[in-house]
């Protein structure tokens, strides 16, 4: 029999190897984030986000859209941001633009009180043009999935 001895005078130290080691847990743990993965892919397939947008988003878009159209078009109103017939006359920016000129710089400060009936909609939009805010009522109809400025 052969006795082991370190020769510093410590005393061995055995490892008890018999512990069995199991996969399980990270199994479990790659299991769940495969589920995180396709909930989330799924989610995202079945609720788009462009789906999520209101009537009131899209409204603002269409007085925003024209505002910027108007600033910089020489045609008035400016293709594709107005109803067929739309009279820049008689619009709601006439009196602060002085006629149907183009050119001048108009700025959304806000838009108020969306109400949508049916294809129609008004907002209370206030408008700085010259460093002058007015507020006004903007007529819309929808046209197609979109709205477009009538007034």
């Amino acid at each position: 029999m052969t006795d082991q001895r370190d020769t510093d005078g410590d005393q061995v130290i055995e490892v008890d190897q018999t512990d069995s080691r199991s996969a399980w847990p990270f199994i479990a743990a790659a299991v769940v984030a495969a589920v995180v993965v396709v909930a989330i892919v799924l989610g995202g397939l079945l609720s788009p986000a462009e789906k999520n947008v209101t009537e009131a988003d899209r409204i603002a878009a269409a007085v925003r859209n024209y505002a910027d159209a108007r600033g910089r078009s020489d045609i008035t109103p400016p293709p594709g941001v107005a109803c067929d017939g739309f009279d820049e006359g008689k619009s709601s920016l006439a009196p602060q633009l002085g006629g149907i000129e183009t050119g001048k710089s108009v700025e959304i400060t806000k838009i108020e009180n969306p109400m949508v009936n049916g294809n129609r909609a008004k907002a209370t939009v206030t408008t700085k043009v010259d460093g002058k805010e007015t507020p006004a009522t903007w007529n819309l109809t929808r046209s197609g999935d979109r709205w477009l400025i009538c007034g």
